[in-house]
């Protein structure tokens, strides 16, 4: 069984400064509950209990947010305004939280690597936290995924049709369709520009890996921008034996962007937030 899911998050969330200068891109909030929450009980409904988050500096604030706080749970007690604080805290009793630090920003590939520690030798999950995937009408995409893994036992990345002119944005894969929504990988590209990209076929934050993932990160020589890229990775594991891409069920939105994040916050707010859930 999978169960740990890998949040890196040691970014410095760059497109929205200055928001972020001095406050984690993962603690800005869709409503009234910030972005790594949402991750974070995605992961919990899909029945993973061990977090593993990748930080860097001036990240406390995601540490300080799954922990308890006494002076501010006393002061509400008994009021109105306790179960605000319900949600995080069945998180805070019913996972457990890791942490560890990526030095250098040195690429997605080389943050997964740092959690190495932390996850150990076993298959594992791994969530963006600003990539927000959100499913009305069914399980969460992670939890979609577990089955798949369950299924096929290999690494499994999700993937979503983009416009040809935003290639150059996202890994980008192609591969044998096994079914309407499953494709075995025969290649990946990282950010190709739209008359390179094998398909419109992208990458988005959500992950299943295996473990031997780990020695193929630690091989992979600097790509795309000077960073180790997990998509370059993941074409040696896909060449060697397989990696699946799933297009996944539910609504993804890019909250790394003004505009995806003005959407996120619309819609938790018509489809969640109000509707109590």
């Amino acid at each position: 069984m999978i169960r740990k899911c890998l949040f890196p998050a040691a970014g410095y969330g760059t497109r929205f400064l200055p928001a972020t200068k001095a406050m984690p891109k993962e603690m800005l909030p869709i409503v009234n509950k910030p972005l790594i929450q949402y991750g974070v009980e995605e992961a919990r409904d899909a029945g993973l209990q061990h977090m593993a988050i990748v930080t860097g500096r001036g990240k406390r604030a995601l540490e300080d947010h799954f922990d308890i706080s006494y002076e501010l749970e006393h002061q509400i007690r008994g009021t109105a305004k306790e179960h605000f604080l319900a949600g995080t805290r069945e998180l805070i009793d019913s996972c457990t939280f890791s942490y560890t630090r990526q030095v250098a920003m040195n690429g997605l590939g080389h943050a997964i690597l740092c959690g190495q520690p932390l996850i150990g030798d076993e298959a594992f999950a791994v969530v963006l936290a600003d990539d927000l995937c959100i499913n009305l009408d069914g399980d969460g995409v992670l939890t979609q995924m577990i089955k798949l893994y369950n299924q096929f036992r290999c690494s499994i990345v999700a993937i979503q049709e983009v416009p040809a002119d935003e290639t150059s944005k996202y890994g980008v894969i192609a591969g044998e369709l096994i079914r309407d929504d499953l494709y075995r990988v025969h290649n990946m590209v990282e950010k190709p520009q739209p008359e390179d990209a094998p398909s419109n076929l992208a990458i988005i934050g959500r992950y299943i890996l295996t473990p031997d993932i780990f020695g193929l990160i630690a091989d992979t020589e600097p790509g795309k921008n000077g960073e180790i890229q997990i998509t370059d990775a993941l074409l040696k594991q896909a060449k060697a034996g397989c990696v699946l891409a799933y297009k996944f069920k539910g609504k993804r939105f890019d909250c790394g962007s003004a505009e995806g994040y003005v959407d996120a916050t619309n819609f938790c707010f018509e489809e969640l937030y109000l509707k109590g859930k």
